[in-house]
């Protein structure tokens, strides 16, 4: 299901996808129409598609599952949360010397704009990119 509502001031999405690498890629497109004009288009696009990717290969969702995108834009900022069926934490991967989705996300939203909540039941990811 994919919703999209628009006001004045306010653009908002909601899409399920099947847990699938090739989603990731449709999710990146359906942002990419909603967030045209928006300052932080790239980064917000950027982010959502860490944590598509993260639904799609580290949840529980994987192997049959969805995950759901959910995207707010207002007027001096934008929220994007994606939604997955949790599963299993072991938090960052081993240092490798190389960034990883979540270094990539805290890099791009700051400290204190973005997170993790939820459980082994479910988990939400999100972020908030003001201008």
């Amino acid at each position: 299901m994919t919703t999209t509502a628009t006001t004045a001031s306010t653009r908002r999405y909601t899409g399920s996808y099947p847990a699938e690498p090739v989603q990731v890629r449709q999710v990146r497109a359906a942002l990419a129409v909603l967030l045209r004009g928006c300052p932080r288009a790239d980064d917000t696009v950027l982010v959502a598609s860490e944590y598509a990717t993260n639904s799609v290969v580290h949840s529980a969702s994987s192997g049959g599952g969805e995950f759901t995108v959910r995207a707010d834009v207002q007027q001096n900022h934008v929220r994007i949360e994606v939604e997955d069926g949790g599963g299993p934490w072991h938090g960052k991967p081993g240092d490798d010397g190389r960034p990883h989705g979540f270094d990539v996300v805290a890099a791009i939203a700051g400290s204190g704009n973005w997170g993790i909540s939820g459980d082994a039941s479910g988990r939400v990811a999100w972020a908030t990119l003001g201008w």
